[in-house]
């Protein structure tokens, strides 16, 4: 598996191109693309890489994360996937919004290529935020980050569902790496010892 970040928003969403590099089927996770250059990024990089869009996931359904949906939708004809509590979000973008096309549940497997990964329910940033669990990584999107957790104070928010969330997550290998919505990457174990937002758990 390969994965691709770019740095994509005025918030700096972490957008990731995954890809199977056997057979070169990708997902795009997160596109928050605000502008055509970033677009244009994204694009560039499918092409080089001869990928295959298969889906287009949402950890959640903040604007910075759903931004370039119907965008990629229209250029690849890939499904867009999100969790049914958050699909909402997704008809207020504008006049073009794509609604989805794949309900994300808890337990679900994503397949692309050789590659699967594992659906987690893991609200409290919104109530339809879901983590993304692979052979040593997770994408965490906007529930936990390098040194600090998702914002609960938004409509939707949680403390006890991000509280819940957490746990989940931090069950996970030490080793396991993470991939959060915005900010560098990390491991499970070094939030575990290092994240100062994780000790009242």
């Amino acid at each position: 598996m390969q994965i691709q970040a770019f740095n994509v928003g005025m918030l700096s969403t972490n957008c990731y191109v995954v890809n199977c590099e056997a057979t070169k089927e990708a997902i795009i996770i997160d596109p928050g693309l605000e502008s055509a250059a970033e677009a244009e990024q994204i694009f560039h990089y499918v092409e080089q890489g001869l990928l295959k869009v298969k889906f287009i996931v949402n950890t959640h359904g903040h604007p910075d994360h759903i931004s370039g949906d119907s965008l990629l939708k229209k250029k690849y004809g890939a499904p867009i996937c999100i969790h049914p509590y958050d699909a909402h979000c997704l008809h207020g973008l504008d006049a073009a919004a794509q609604p989805a096309n794949v309900m994300l549940e808890d337990g679900m497997l994503l397949g692309f290529g050789r590659v699967t990964l594992k659906v987690l329910h893991t609200p409290g940033h919104t109530p339809g935020s879901v983590s993304l669990l692979g052979e040593r990584l997770v994408f965490t999107g906007d529930t936990l980050f390098a040194g600090s957790i998702g914002r609960t104070d938004f409509p939707g928010g949680s403390d006890l569902d991000m509280r819940c969330s957490l746990r989940k997550l931090l069950s996970l290998p030490e080793h396991y790496v993470v991939y959060p919505g915005h900010g560098t990457a990390s491991t499970i174990g070094d939030e575990k010892r290092f994240n100062p937002f994780l000790q009242w758990l």
